[in-house]
């Protein structure tokens, strides 16, 4: 007999109930096999699941006949997979109003509808949404979460931790990713799951997207190109070179486009939007975003590397650990009421991540694989951003981190800057 996998308490779980409390529904949307479903049933009272593959026609019948009768149920009512039916959200959005009860329903999605013409009202009031990332190293135990970002906004400045992590560790956790599922399997079978989640998009996933059928080898093609430009502010046209190289087959900018908005409606790729801050001088902002994969796995998927190879090739295991970093900020990011920002500007200055909180205050953040040389330069970096900062006009930064991948400590420096291994850190 199989033991049910005991339930692993998410960031997530704390903005849900919240969510719930001031709103009549909650939309939660994020990646496939991120648990969005099973954090959602925690707190659920009933659950139609949508693509049950039994009722799933019936159900989307029903949902144009009558959806309201899918709707009776105890609340909070779970609606998982909704966008199988979009004419749900109506109804929904109909039944909250008509209640006139918080916390009614809960809807899980893994795709954007591709089709949102049954959508005729934006939700607005009724409706508040929930974005689910992949586990971060503090949810899947592997981070101690000695040093807490929320503490650093608070002004603690006593920084001091210990991780628990080499770099055989980190680049392991780097190619098995965040996914709920492979956190307690066998290290050899934990890295399969990526590569299945990353074949699962290729061969069908991006398709659901917008129900257009794709290039299989050109997906394969672009989401590669894509994974060599994390943490960069390519355009579409680069990608697009870069797929056509060394190939006959070419591919258009367009194309490119509409795969990458593809990927985004299934939440493959976040795109981190770039910084703009009040400074001293008049230095023109880059405005572009910059790219990322949600998870770093799948980059490394993408790439056809295990943590062998990254652990040989430390300029490509820099940006794919990058990509691990902005997930968990991106998590922490969300239980502090914050957003994940990337500044560069045409002089060259640039901050890996800007974790910005709805009350205004920032913290900057450089991201180095590890090594005193490294984190130096980042450090020398994150005081001359400072530096540009006019204080006059806004907050001075909450803090100064070098985060790191290798290294057994998190301190403050003398000049005030903090050195956090990623393996200590957490909300």
């Amino acid at each position: 007999m199989m033991l049910m996998k005991e339930y692993r308490k998410r960031i997530a779980d704390d903005i849900l109930a919240r969510k719930l409390e001031g709103k009549g529904a909650v939309l939660i949307e994020g990646p496939k096999w991120c648990g969005k479903t099973t954090t959602a049933e925690q707190i659920a009272a009933s659950v139609l699941y949508m693509d049950d593959p039994e009722k799933k026609e019936q159900n989307i019948s029903m949902s144009e006949l009558n959806p309201k009768r899918l709707l009776k149920g105890e609340t909070p009512r779970l609606i998982d997979e909704w966008q199988l039916a979009p004419k749900l959200w109506d109804a929904i959005r109909f039944e909250v109003d008509h209640r006139s009860e918080l916390g009614q329903f809960l809807l899980t999605g893994s795709a954007v509808p591709a089709d949102t013409k049954e959508i005729t009202h934006s939700g607005t009031g009724r409706f508040t949404w929930l974005t689910m990332r992949p586990m971060s190293l503090y949810e899947s135990g592997d981070s101690t979460g000695d040093v807490s970002l929320k503490e650093l906004f608070e002004g603690n400045n006593a920084v001091d931790g210990e991780a628990d992590i080499d770099i055989e560790r980190l680049a392991f956790l780097a190619c098995r990713g965040g996914w709920p599922q492979s956190i307690d399997m066998r290290e050899e079978i934990a890295l399969d799951q990526a590569h299945d989640y990353y074949d699962a998009v290729v061969r069908s996933d991006i398709n659901r997207a917008d129900n257009v059928q794709k290039n299989t080898e050109k997906v394969r093609r672009l989401m590669r190109s894509y994974a060599r430009n994390q943490g960069s502010q390519v355009p579409n046209t680069v990608l697009a070179l870069d797929v056509s190289a060394n190939d006959d087959d070419s591919i258009s900018d367009d194309t490119v486009a509409s795969y990458l908005n593809a990927l985004r409606k299934i939440f493959v790729v976040e795109d981190m939007p770039a910084w703009n801050p009040n400074l001293r001088s008049k230095t023109a902002i880059r405005s572009s975003d910059t790219r990322y994969y949600v998870d770093p796995s799948i980059a490394a998927a993408a790439l056809g590397v295990g943590p062998n190879d990254l652990i040989n090739d430390l300029n490509t295991f820099g940006f794919i650990f990058e990509t691990l970093c902005i997930r968990d900020l991106r998590v922490f990011a969300d239980a502090l009421n914050g957003h994940v920002y990337h500044y560069r500007d045409k002089d060259g200055q640039e901050c890996d991540a800007v974790v910005h909180l709805r009350n205004g205050q920032y913290g900057l953040i450089e991201i180095k694989l590890g090594g005193d040389k490294l984190i130096e330069e980042g450090a020398e970096s994150l005081k001359a951003m400072e530096s540009k900062i006019d204080t006059g006009k806004m907050k001075s930064p909450a803090f100064l981190m070098v985060l790191t991948g290798v290294g057994d400590y998190a301190y403050r420096r003398k000049d005030g800057v903090c050195v956090v291994p990623i393996g200590c850190l957490k909300d």
